[in-house]
């Protein structure tokens, strides 16, 4: 085991105990699938407390481990909130990317652990952040790449947009996952497998165990260094007796 890995472990395990012994609310920061993965797996061994994953939206890739007091069935408070990035003057405003918003705030000195997911849309992009974070980024970013912008707290959950997709179809022999990751990423059968083999792909936040699992309508699949899609839908079975099916890519 990795020393990175025994760190992250013993960090889970000191808030859940923290958590059921004096009984307040605990948390982690933002989690990669890797580590969500790692924490669903150890979950059994921890102190008996109730907990949840958030990190926003159904769909979000980068959660938080929220472990509960005894009186509380959801968090009260949750330890994150949403910022909007907005361009100071959009006619004048560069096209900007994830990687652009990303590395601007990483600039300021701020950690990847406390940033979620950021979703893009149009000249706007919505950011998970932790809260003890916020005021510093408000005050701080000022500037990406050459747009000015400014940066604001979403106070409902209706000004943040749900996520779009690019619509992917075709057929399949089975819902194998080595069938369906070959479909998403476009790549052969063999190369699939290589990925799930290599924990490069994971279900719902976990790790993929085996190329034969089938994936059900609804799962979120990951795919490192490719992206993340939706089983949106299975259809019907063509002449052959292959499988169409609807895949939606979050853009």
């Amino acid at each position: 085991m990795e020393k990175e890995e025994q760190l992250f472990r013993k960090r889970v395990r000191e808030l859940a105990e923290l958590c059921y012994a004096k009984d307040i609310p605990a948390h982690t920061d933002f989690l990669t699938l890797n580590e969500q993965t790692i924490f669903q797996n150890i979950s059994g061994t921890l102190p008996p407390v109730r907990f949840i994953l958030s990190g926003g939206l159904p769909a979000s890739e980068r959660k938080i481990v929220c472990f509960l007091p005894s009186y509380e069935e959801e968090p009260s408070e949750l330890p994150y909130e949403c910022l909007r990035i907005s361009p100071v003057n959009r006619k004048f405003a560069e096209e900007l990317t994830h990687r652009d918003y990303l590395g601007a705030v990483m600039n300021l000195g701020i950690e990847r652990s406390v940033i979620g997911d950021i979703i893009i849309k149009d000249q706007d992009a919505f950011v998970f952040v932790l809260k003890k974070i916020s005021r510093y980024l408000i005050d701080s970013l000022v500037m990406i790449r050459h747009t000015s912008v400014n940066v604001s707290v979403c106070e409902t959950a209706s000004e943040i947009p749900e996520p779009e997709f690019e619509e992917i179809s075709g057929t399949v022999s089975s819902l194998r996952l080595d069938n369906m990751v070959a479909l998403a990423g476009r790549l052969s059968r063999t190369k699939a497998a290589e990925y799930i083999q290599g924990e490069k792909v994971f279900i719902n936040g976990q790790t993929a165990q085996s190329v034969s699992r089938l994936l059900k309508e609804g799962e979120i699949l990951s795919i490192r260094g490719i992206g993340k899609f939706l089983f949106a839908h299975a259809g019907g079975q063509t002449k052959k007796g292959r499988s169409s099916v609807t895949i939606k890519k979050y853009k």
